[in-house]
């Protein structure tokens, strides 16, 4: 088994950011497979006392396996809260592909996730809001992610 580092992969824009790091999209550069980086800036999860709960996310990144849960976000203020982000987007299914660190950060390299999250598409597409049919589908979803989670033994804030 090859070592994992940052040489690994090829960076590209940043996709994202939040109150440890950012998450830009990589390519692997033997494959040419597309990923996520989620970058945690060392710096910033020590000032903010989160050793446990970046920990926590690699732990619970490696244990999911559900289309319903399909990102994870960790920060204070920024991309969301700590913990598993559900979004509802059918057959999106996210999962830790790698991880390694540098001297500055810890990266966590995940499935890509096209096409954005629910958020932007209630605010960006036509009228803000959906449809009640949608909304149901939606929250059905939601509902399975949350179960996925409970069943692997990880509650959800």
């Amino acid at each position: 088994r090859q070592s994992v580092t940052k040489d690994t992969f090829r960076q590209y824009r940043i996709l994202g950011k939040g109150g440890f790091g950012e998450v830009c999209a990589c390519q692997v550069r033997a494959t040419g497979k597309m990923y996520s980086c989620k970058k945690l800036e060392k710096k910033r999860i020590k000032k903010r006392k989160g050793e446990a709960m970046a920990l926590n996310e690699k732990q619970i990144l490696e244990k999911v396996n559900s289309r319903f849960v399909v990102r994870v976000v960790l920060s204070w203020g920024g991309l969301g809260g700590p913990g598993p982000a559900l979004t509802a987007r059918l057959g999106a299914q996210v999962s830790l592909a790698y991880a390694y660190e540098t001297k500055d950060a810890l990266c966590l390299v995940l499935t890509i996730m096209n096409g954005g999250d629910l958020k932007f598409h209630i605010y960006n597409m036509g009228n803000p809001g959906f449809e009640d049919e949608r909304v149901v589908f939606y929250a059905a979803e939601i509902c399975c992610g949350l179960q996925h989670l409970h069943q692997e033994g990880i509650v959800y804030r």
